[in-house]
């Protein structure tokens, strides 16, 4: 009889799980639903966030279409999930388990995501400076509590306990009445120090930042503890790792050597590889660098080029045709005709048009938005924009991370992965011509299988 772990993936366009065999760490099942959680919010197009009660029912549905006879024998689970957003739940009643084998959210907030913008930079400069080597940026959990605190204090009149999505979830399944956190995800909130691994409390209280809010911290890798309930046929009692953030997860599962970086273009876009070992970040953030260093595992960092624009450039692109279309009194579906402008890129090998891609602008220059540049009579075709769109976001990427700075650093191969890479062969091309040493490819369930990997090498 095997015995497997379950590495579950909450990701800001879908939830993916897999199920690994605890001795050969081979994915032996896997499930990956879309969430369609988003909500049209009042506030205007800066406000982003996602209905918590649809994330859950689509991890319940990705679950249940898990093989039953090998979820019985899951002695681990893992959970990882898009960092720097926050959910909001009270104490004791956050979830509902009345259903049976699963539960479903109760008294949440929706999820407020890394995409959301309402923390500008005028809001920004209002609040204390971190103690902390990483800048802080709208989309932050810190950054966010205090904008709630200041025009909406009512909102956390109620609400306990915070966390990210995926915190909630190993709450949720655990049973417990605070939030854990490791120091990937309090890292990613602001207002926490690395190495001390401690909350900037004191910062924190002068500001009257609601303090009673911040989760407790854990090691990156430890238990949070276990299931309070059987889960769809998971038995209760099962040991549950403390969440564990999506990017590092994605990393963890791809780079097999220390010469590697990793390359991953989902949602957003990342490029990364490992510091030595007795590697110490500054002191102070550096909010005009486009590179930051994210703490890893076992007290390691990772020197990151974390773009705000990847896939989510591309969704806009196709979203922006099939709007033009539905005016023009054609339907087409996005992902027919997400298949069809590839088709047109392919045999478009390259092109003189240039784009820049930055539509969210970027954490270190949040003020540089897209531009169109070069236009002429003979580059308009759809594979002639198509091409220079994808071009757009691996030049912007490297711009962040130049390619000399991998090879400065020993970086010998480019572990790629991520739903966009693994969609876009256009992408592909583009991510082969960007870097002088060879390209290799992962997975798109990258994270789901790091995490359970994780605890695979842990327990």
């Amino acid at each position: 009889m095997g015995k497997y772990v379950l590495g579950i993936d909450i990701g800001t366009t879908s939830i993916k799980a897999v199920l690994l065999d605890l001795t050969s760490k081979a994915v032996l099942e896997n499930s990956s639903l879309p969430t369609k959680a988003d909500i049209v919010a009042n506030g205007g197009s800066n406000v982003k966030e996602q209905d918590t009660g649809q994330i859950i029912n689509v991890l319940n549905k990705c679950i249940a279409s898990l093989p039953g006879n090998k979820l019985k024998d899951v002695i681990m689970i893992g959970v990882s999930g898009q960092m720097h957003g926050v959910v909001f739940w009270k104490a004791k009643s956050g979830c509902d388990w009345s259903s049976g084998n699963h539960f479903r959210a109760r008294d949440t907030s929706q999820l407020i995501t890394w995409q959301d913008g309402r923390c500008n930079s005028d809001f920004l400069a209002t609040l204390p400076a971190p103690d902390s080597h990483l800048s802080l940026a709208t989309g932050f959990g810190c950054a966010t509590i205090f904008w709630y605190m200041r025009h909406r204090p009512e909102f956390l009149a109620d609400l306990t306990v915070t966390g990210t999505i995926h915190d909630y979830v190993v709450s949720m399944l655990c049973g417990l009445e605070r939030c854990v956190m490791t120091a990937q995800n309090a890292a990613s909130w602001g207002y926490f120090n690395t190495a001390t691994n401690q909350w900037n409390r004191d910062i924190l209280k002068n500001a009257n930042f609601p303090v009673h809010l911040l989760p407790e911290c854990v090691e990156s890798g430890s238990l949070a503890g276990q299931t309070c309930s059987e889960w769809h046929g998971i038995p209760a009692r099962t040991r549950v790792g403390a969440a564990l953030g999506d990017f590092q997860c994605s990393v963890y599962s791809c780079m097999t050597d220390g010469t590697d970086a990793v390359l991953n273009i989902s949602t957003s876009a990342q490029l990364t590889y490992a510091m030595p070992e007795d590697f110490t970040p500054p002191h102070v953030p550096k909010p005009a660098s486009s590179v930051s260093y994210f703490p890893y595992f076992k007290n390691s960092y990772l020197a990151v080029a974390a773009s705000l624009n990847g896939g989510n450039v591309l969704a806009s692109f196709v979203g922006m045709l099939s709007s033009w279309m539905k005016e023009l009194g054609v339907d087409m579906s996005d992902s027919s005709l997400y298949e069809q402008v590839i088709r047109c890129a392919l045999s478009q090998e390259s092109s003189d048009l240039r784009v820049s891609p930055t539509l969210l602008g970027e954490r270190h220059s949040p003020h540089r938005l897209g531009q169109v540049s070069d236009i002429t009579t003979s580059n308009l075709s759809l594979g002639h924009v198509t091409r220079a769109v994808c071009h757009g976001i691996l030049e912007n990427l490297t711009s962040m991370m130049p390619p000399v700075s991998l090879l400065a650093a020993g970086v010998e191969r480019i572990m790629g992965s991520g739903s966009a890479l693994s969609r876009n062969e256009v992408l592909r091309q583009e991510v082969e011509r960007a870097f002088p040493v060879p390209v290799v490819y992962g997975r798109d369930v990258d994270s789901a299988v790091g995490v359970a990997m994780v605890l695979c090498d842990r327990f």
